[in-house]
């Protein structure tokens, strides 16, 4: 009996500390375009979490990562989205020397620019605002030309230089040499299923054009493509097994839907980062898995999984699976379906979901907790060069104070500041030998996606 135990435990330990890499970036974010510009993998997406569905979508900001495992942002990267709604951007497209960006501003395609892919952006005539004189007409309206939604703008360059533009409910048309008015021929793909469609997904790869485009949602969220030999305006043909992206039940991966294809430069890894449904509305987090296909180009069904595409970075996390406690934590939130009686969720809030090595967990305190703490134990002295923090809602700032403590009762500073800052992780430096840390919420929503040490 005593050797089982021991083994439970030696299994539980491992299991807090083996690293997921689904979802990919410690936050609520959907509708993830990403991009590998100059060595940098860029992520353009609409921020989630913050409740009251789209109208309550939190700022613009830029995730960066050079290896699709370690992602961070810092500021804001569009001032024009200053209390107006900002969701669903393309990726950025590099154009003479400029950065342009087509992002849905409250219900209609803009177009933005900048001089580097993380920005900062502004409205293509250089104005911060929507509104007044001098705000710019939008590229595609929400009441698109013949049947179209002007939401969700995918952009293709093509080998020749040519720029086409892709949204909602199947519009397509070529973008001018400008990058920033469309030819007057809008065309509407015509695909194989019908009914409502946006997040529309163009590539090219070995001289075959790629169009996918989503079905239904919440989670029943789905892709299905066609493929052309002519052109990305089609026609296109539509393969017996044309829908690649489902949900898994047995793997409790729901809803995959509004997302992008990307590769690595250089290679044929082809990749699909995609939103999963998280626990309902506007509560999703994007997860990224291979795009493979077959010897004649038609795509294989992706494989939806947990440990995604990612490899271990940064070394030994020492907060891996160590004690965690808090001053509060919520209660256990029982997910309710929408459109799938199956489904089956529930999301906890403990404090060990900060040290278990996913963003998919999260630690937060409860709403009457306005001086909430969060402590580690690592089990031991232990070298402490460097903390990482990823809270909940970074693009809404934190100030906070980070302690450390050999015995747990005299603390000392470790790092921190006052003033509130927009940004994932906040990293602090200081060489000391610890073997607690005591985070102390100054400003911010109280929660962890993860509090690393190394």
């Amino acid at each position: 009996m005593r050797k089982f135990l021991l083994l439970s435990l030696i299994a539980c330990a491992a299991k807090a500390s083996a690293q997921t890499f689904n979802p990919v970036i410690p936050d609520m974010i959907a509708d993830p375009s990403i991009v590998n510009l100059n060595g940098t993998y860029y992520c353009y997406a609409t921020t989630d979490g913050y409740g009251g569905g789209l109208s309550l979508s939190g700022p613009a900001v830029v995730w960066k990562s050079k290896n699709l495992v370690d992602w961070s942002f810092e500021g804001k990267c569009f001032p024009a989205t200053n209390g107006q709604l900002y969701w669903a951007p393309s990726k950025a497209v590099p154009s003479g020397g400029k950065y342009y960006l087509y992002p849905t501003l409250n219900t209609h395609i803009y177009v933005a620019v900048a001089n580097k892919p993380e920005g900062p952006f502004r409205l293509v005539n250089g104005a911060d605002t929507l509104k007044g004189p001098t705000a710019p007409k939008p590229l595609v309206y929400v009441d698109g030309p013949k049947g179209t939604k002007g939401i969700d703008a995918e952009v293709l360059v093509d080998d020749d230089g040519q720029a086409y533009m892709f949204w909602a409910q199947r519009g397509a048309a070529k973008l001018n040499k400008d990058m920033v008015s469309l030819d007057t021929a809008v065309h509407v793909i015509q695909t194989k299923r019908k009914g409502y469609s946006e997040g529309p997904i163009a590539f090219k790869r070995k001289g075959i054009y790629y169009y996918l485009y989503t079905l239904e949602g919440h989670e029943n969220y789905k892709y299905a493509y066609g493929y052309s030999k002519t052109s990305p305006l089609g026609p296109y043909t539509y393969p017996e097994n044309d829908i690649i992206l489902a949900t898994d039940t047995a793997a409790h991966i729901y809803g995959p839907g509004h997302g992008c294809v990307f590769n690595e430069p250089g290679t044929d890894n082809y990749y699909f980062a995609y939103l999963e449904f998280g626990i309902g509305s506007t509560n999703r987090q994007v997860w990224i898995d291979k795009l493979e296909f077959n010897p004649d180009g038609t795509i294989r069904p992706v494989k939806l999984t947990h440990r995604g595409v990612g490899k271990a970075g940064k070394g030994l996390n020492l907060a891996a699976g160590a004690k965690a406690t808090a001053s509060s934590a919520m209660t256990d939130l029982v997910v309710k379906p929408i459109a799938l009686p199956s489904l089956r969720r529930t999301e906890t809030y403990a404090p060990a979901n900060a040290t278990d090595n996913s963003n998919g967990t999260r630690w937060m305190a409860i709403a009457a907790d306005t001086a909430a703490v969060f402590t580690l134990d690592l089990g031991g002295i232990k070298a402490i060069n460097r903390t990482e923090a990823y809270f909940v809602r970074p693009t809404a700032g934190h100030a906070y104070l980070l302690e450390y403590s050999a015995d747990s009762k005299t603390w000392h500073k470790y790092g921190g500041h006052t003033d509130a800052r927009i940004q994932s992780p906040h990293i602090d430096r200081l060489a000391v030998k610890a073997r607690y840390l005591r985070l102390s919420f100054l400003q911010g929503t109280p929660g962890l996606w993860e509090f690393k040490v190394y």
